[in-house]
Parts: C-alpha cells; sequence; structure tokens
C-alpha cells in the first residue's frame, strides 16, 4: 500500500495541494495491485463493510482504478444527505441506474429533483392511501388463503409476486393480464441482476453480445414497451382513476421555477417524464419490499418466541381474517419486527453520492467529483450504536427501551430531501401482509435448506425456503401478546455472506421500501 493510498484525502489523479489536508485519511487495508479492493468486496462485501468502521470515520476504497470515500459515522452521514445540493446523485451504481430509469425521481440530480418531487408527491398523499391499502389487503388476502398446511414455500419469489400484483394495480389500475404481469416480474428480475454487475464491470464489457448482456437489453426494452403502452392509453382514454399513473398525469406544478429549473409554472410531467417515473416505481419498489418482508419471515422463522409473540398480537387483532388499514395502529410489535429487519437486513444496503463542488466533510477537503459512498448496512451494525447489532431483537425499538436508538443511526431509507417517498406506502404494505401471515400460519425452517445474504441491487435472502403450518382461528377472548424486555434472540443467523444452515434449528417513522428516492 502506498503512502498515497493511505492518506490522500483526493480521489486519485486530483491536483488539489496537499496542504489543503485538515485531517489523515486511511484507506482500508488489503487493497491489490490494478483490482484495489474488488477482491474483498466480492468474496464478502458485507464483511468487509462492517471491518471499516475500526479505520475511521472516513475511509477511502479502491475498486479498480476507482477510488471513493466511505462515510462511517452517522453523523457525517446525515450531513451528506442534508446538503442534497453539494452531495448530489452520482457514482457507479447511479450512472447506471439512470441507463435504466432515465432521469427518474430516484436518479435525477439535485436541478429536477425539487420539481419531480412536487408532482409526484400529491400520488402518495395520505388521503390516497386507503384506496392504495383496500388493493393491498386483497392482494395479501389472495396469496395468503393459497398456500396449504405443510407447504414449503419458496419466500422471495411468494413475496416478489404478491409486490409486484399490488404495485401493478396500484400504478396501472387493470391495465395488465395476469399474464404480462408475469412476464413484468420475470424482467424486473432479469434487469435489477443487471444493474449490479454493470456496476462493477468496465462500460465496453457490457455491450459484448453474451447472453447475459442479450437477456438484459431485452428485458429493458419489454419493460419501456410496456409502460410506455400503458402511459399511451391512459392518454388517449383520458382515464380518471385512482391509480398512481392517472395522478401523476393529472398534476400540475404551479410553484414559482428555482432559477436552476426550466419547465414552466403549470406544467405536468411529458409522457418521457411519466415513463420515467414509472420505470422507478417498479424497479425501486417490488425488489426491495418483497426483501423486506422475505427477511422478516425469515428471522421470525428462526426465533419461535417472537413468532409467538406476533401470533398473539395477531389473534387479538385480526381473529383470523386479513388486515386492513384501520388495524395498523394496533399492530405495535408488527411495526417494531418489520423496524428490526431493515436495521439488521436493510434491502437497500449501499448507496453513492458525488461533489457538485468543493466542499469539507469530517475536517476532510474534497474536490468536486468525489464519489462518497453510504452503508445503512454498515451503520445499522456498528455495535457502539445498536448493541448486539448482529442480533434480532425488535423490542430495542420499544419506547420503553434503554438507551434509545442513537439519533441518525437508522438509514434504511436515506434521509433529507432525497428521503424515500415510497415510504408510508411501503410500511402499510409490510405490516399488512406480516401481520396477515402471522394471523393464518406458522413459519418454520426446512432442514437442509441454506439461507445467505445475497448483495445485489437489494440485500436479497438467497435459498429461503419455509414450511407453513395452518393455524386454528382464534378464540374470540384471545390475549394480548406480552410485553417483555429486550430478549436474546433464539438462534441468531451471521448476518454476511456465511452460510446459514435452517436445519431444525421503529424507531417512530422508519418505514419499508416503496419506490427508492435515495
Amino acid at each position: 500500500m502506498t503512502p498515497t493510498d493511505r492518506e490522500s484525502p483526493e480521489p486519485r489523479g486530483s491536483r488539489a495541494d496537499a496542504s489543503e489536508r485538515l485531517i489523515t485519511v486511511r484507506s482500508a487495508p488489503g487493497a491489490l495491485p490494478l483490482v484495489g479492493h474488488l477482491v474483498r468486496l466480492a468474496r464478502n462485501p458485507l464483511g468487509f463493510l462492517r471491518s471499516l468502521p475500526e479505520h475511521g470515520d472516513l475511509v477511502w476504497v479502491r475498486a479498480g482504478r476507482r477510488k471513493a470515500l466511505v462515510v462511517c459515522a452517522p453523523d457525517l452521514t446525515r450531513q451528506v444527505l442534508r446538503d442534497d445540493r453539494t452531495f448530489d446523485k452520482g457514482g457507479p451504481i447511479f450512472d447506471r441506474a439512470r441507463e435504466i430509469v432515465g432521469n427518474g425521481l430516484a436518479s435525477c440530480p439535485h436541478g429536477d429533483h425539487r420539481r419531480q418531487r412536487r408532482l409526484v408527491q400529491p400520488a402518495f398523499h395520505s388521503s390516497r392511501l386507503p384506496g392504495y391499502a383496500q388493493a393491498m389487503t386483497e392482494h395479501i388476502d389472495a396469496l395468503t388463503r393459497s398456500w396449504h398446511d405443510g407447504q414449503e414455500i419458496d419466500v422471495l419469489t411468494e413475496m416478489l409476486t404478491l409486490t409486484t400484483r399490488i404495485l401493478t394495480v396500484t400504478t396501472f389500475g387493470n391495465a395488465l393480464t395476469p399474464a404480462a404481469t408475469g412476464t413484468l416480474l420475470d424482467d424486473i428480475a432479469v434487469v435489477l441482476a443487471g444493474v449490479t454487475r454493470r456496476a462493477l464491470i468496465p462500460p465496453p464489457l457490457d455491450r459484448l453480445p453474451t447472453p447475459a448482456n442479450r437477456r438484459y437489453q431485452q428485458a429493458l426494452e419489454r419493460l419501456h414497451l410496456t409502460t410506455r403502452r400503458i402511459v399511451a392509453d391512459h392518454r388517449a382514454e383520458a382515464a380518471d382513476g385512482d391509480d398512481l399513473l392517472t395522478r401523476l398525469m393529472a398534476a400540475r406544478d404551479t410553484a414559482p421555477p428555482a432559477a436552476d429549473e426550466h419547465a414552466p409554472p403549470g406544467a405536468g410531467l411529458s409522457d418521457a417524464e411519466l415513463d420515467d417515473q414509472v420505470m422507478t416505481f417498479l424497479l425501486g419498489g417490488v425488489e426491495t419490499a418483497a426483501t423486506a418482508l422475505s427477511w422478516a419471515l425469515h428471522w421470525l422463522a428462526g426465533h419461535p418466541s417472537v413468532l409467538n409473540r406476533l401470533h398473539a398480537e395477531a389473534d387479538l387483532v385480526l381473529e383470523g381474517r386479513a388486515a386492513t388499514l384501520d388495524d395498523l395502529p394496533r399492530l405495535e410489535l408488527t411495526a417494531r419486527i418489520l423496524t428490526e429487519t431493515l436495521r439488521l437486513s436493510p434491502p437497500i444496503w449501499i448507496f453513492t453520492r458525488i461533489t457538485t463542488a468543493p466542499t469539507e466533510l469530517g475536517g476532510l477537503r474534497l474536490p468536486a467529483g468525489t464519489v462518497v459512498v453510504i452503508s445503512p448496512y454498515l451503520v445499522h451494525h456498528r455495535p457502539d450504536l445498536h448493541p448486539g447489532p448482529e442480533l434480532f431483537d425488535p423490542d430495542r425499538w420499544a419506547p420503553q427501551h434503554t438507551p434509545p436508538p442513537a439519533r441518525d443511526a437508522f438509514l434504511a431509507f436515506g434521509g433529507g430531501a432525497r428521503k424515500c417517498i415510497g415510504d408510508t406506502f411501503g410500511l402499510t404494505e409490510a405490516a399488512l401482509a406480516l401481520s396477515t401471515v402471522a394471523a393464518r400460519w406458522h413459519l418454520s425452517p426446512v432442514p437442509g435448506h441454506e439461507c445467505r445474504p445475497a448483495p445485489g441491487a437489494a440485500l436479497t435472502p438467497r435459498g429461503l425456503r419455509i414450511r407453513v403450518t395452518a393455524r386454528p382461528h382464534p378464540p374470540a377472548d384471545a390475549a394480548a401478546p406480552p410485553r417483555s424486555p429486550t430478549q436474546a434472540p433464539d438462534s441468531p443467523c451471521p448476518p454476511d455472506g456465511s452460510t446459514v444452515r435452517r436445519a431444525g434449528t421503529r424507531p417512530p417513522g422508519p418505514t419499508p421500501n416503496g419506490p427508492r428516492d435515495r
């Protein structure tokens, strides 16, 4: 490792004077010539991230010739997320995302974001939630009735099917047939897998005529054709429904444009902008919500004492029926389980920003063009912020728990002006699904199957299978779930890339992911 790798506060190739350094920032150990830290990232990305805080609040890493600054401290993360003008969307991940979703809400630069947010926000207003929640309940009810006693389910596949159906009907209304929805789900999976791979390989390689590249391009073209056709049909029919697309088409921006905004007052979204927003919702809202639900079911299957308490809550509130929006205020344990799931296994485990002007972060002067990395997974697994960080403990989020969670130590939905716009949508979807499953089914691991985290576009659980056993309807006077102090889990699961053998063995506000807006 060279002195430049260890101490330089600027990206390789910058001509910033060394006298501008206010502090010394170390590089992560283990960098190799030419490839940098790519080997460590490929072998165990989660373990690599967890190791970085011991080297400082800011740590340099290299992927090939690309150098990036990883932010390990929550106060510095807050600074980055709140100053979205200086720390704008950018870096390899977002550069590739723009190739797919265009200039949508999750990927657009700061200059376009405020107008887009004003136009999109009304579609996610709380007054719209009852209509969305009704569709959620109907699809959750249908899915949980389709299982049979003793069935082994592929959890991620089931949850992806559920979240795709919910998102397509809330976004498009009834514009897609079941067969078209199935094709859409397959294409989304192919495209999301391609995004991650393209963020790590040189651009020329993704243009080679390999089978994987052809599948990716074909799936992406079908997705765009589908969204453009539906937008055109909605325009032609002058649709007047309650779906997201209809609301987006009706939105008008009446605010005076800022100096860096170009659209005239009163303008709505063009067809191209609608296509970008819909692609953002599909690619950002399907996998993240399904991943959060899958991890929640995984942790519950491995922690029977928590699952039994959830059964008691569901019996008291639901009595065997599917959950509705009106039930959510009484599903307190459900909310804590989801929050703890998102802390332990955040679907959005890493994202980037890029500096648009010279700035200072934690005493380090950064030139324009510096790639800054933020990892919710890293912050969520710091033992000084979350004691026993590898343990699944929903009671750490109970109001009476001491000490309370550290400020800015929960990053599952980003923060600042770019915080996830679909957080309430996602929380509602996940809470309705999780409580309905608990009301009807007991969950247990399937012996001989392995579950392991698979870091990609989202942090998915690979190989997760669970056996569902039908539960009897509860008596009318079912007891309330016991409130207990923080308890240790029944069987902790390693959070890194190591294999997990499955044999026998909020804070207020955070919510599972809807469409990404990081």
